[in-house]
């Protein structure tokens, strides 16, 4: 059975940063990037431009970017495994942290797992039709692109989330229209009174997705309407999914204490969980900003935070 003093779970901006600050500080951390339950990288693996990271004045893909986040990692020692993590033995010391074909013994893990975005999968949204030519679940990493400004944008949900990514998408959208479907939105009474309010937004009630249509990219979409059954067409150039995110923490099996939207719960200011010598990266607990910026922040918190507790143990072992 292999031994590690740090196994890292997860592949996007906060794995591959923890690893590069462990890598570098000699800790010579396992990477487990997954397989079956994704594509190595996270959700920057289907933006197809990110403008808004730092040192890209020009932008840079997302593929392009966890390349460069994934080569500096191994540069440093990092060892990689294509294996998704089923479980991870918590109440013993060190932890034991299985996939299909390896078990690691390891004395800290970084669980930097992500969060996945809600979506309604209609005819249109796929990732082989639309998805990133137009449909997204981010108006603010996505929203102020060259193909959503001045055009229809479609917000897809009633809740708070909904209503702050349509308001976000009226500096860039000739008109922002939420589609929800009841007859009130769900969000704060604030919220919802700014949404009413807004010149460029217009609520659709009782309307759903029926599908997405275009060319390259986004042109049309159809809603049907909940009450009547109804069918309309609409041109549009984006529809924009903001109906939550869902952390990926069901192979922890309740082992981790989570907020009561089950994210990741950590000691504020820090990566350090419930769990003495586990610490947790990236969106998996955080759920209010989601960006790729600051969860390669978390990261290189959550490596440091490692390093510092490892060489607590050390010294209490002397």
């Amino acid at each position: 059975m292999e031994k590690r003093k740090l196994t890292i779970i997860g592949s996007g901006p906060a794995s591959y940063t923890a690893a590069i600050y462990a890598a570098r500080a000699g800790l010579n951390p396992l990477v487990y990037e997954g397989f079956y339950s994704g594509p190595a990288g996270g959700q920057l693996m289907t933006t197809t431009e990110v403008e808004n990271f730092p040192g890209f004045p020009q932008g840079i893909t997302g593929p392009e970017l966890i390349d460069l986040f994934r080569k500096q990692a191994e540069r440093f020692g990092t060892t990689f495994i294509a294996e998704d993590v089923i479980a991870v033995e918590t109440l013993r010391s060190p932890f034991l942290v299985k996939s299909s074909s390896l078990e690691v013994l390891s004395e800290s893990v970084i669980i930097a797992t992500g969060a996945t975005a809600k979506r309604l999968y209609v005819k249109g949204t796929h990732d082989t039709e639309f998805w990133q030519k137009g449909v997204t679940a981010c108006a603010v990493c996505d929203g102020a692109m060259p193909i959503f400004r001045d055009q229809d944008l479609f917000v897809i949900g009633g809740g708070d989330t909904a209503v702050e990514e349509a308001l976000f998408l009226t500096r860039f959208g000739k008109k922002v229209y939420i589609v929800h479907r009841r007859d009130e939105l769900r969000a704060s009474k604030i919220m919802a009174s700014r949404a009413l309010n807004h010149p460029k937004i217009t609520l659709l009630w009782n309307s759903e997705l029926e599908c997405v249509e275009g060319d390259r990219v986004v042109r049309s979409v159809t809603l049907k309407n909940s009450l009547t059954g109804a069918l309309t067409t609409y041109p549009a150039a984006g529809v924009f999914f903001a109906i939550g995110h869902e952390p990926n923490t069901k192979f922890l099996g309740g082992q981790i204490e989570l907020e009561s939207n089950g994210y990741i719960k950590v000691i504020k200011g820090s990566s350090r969980t419930s769990r003495e010598g586990i610490f947790a990266a990236g969106d998996v607990q955080d759920h209010v900003y989601r960006q790729a910026i600051t969860a390669a922040g978390s990261g290189c918190m959550a490596a440091l935070d490692a390093e510092r507790w490892l060489a607590e143990q050390e010294h209490v072992l002397l």
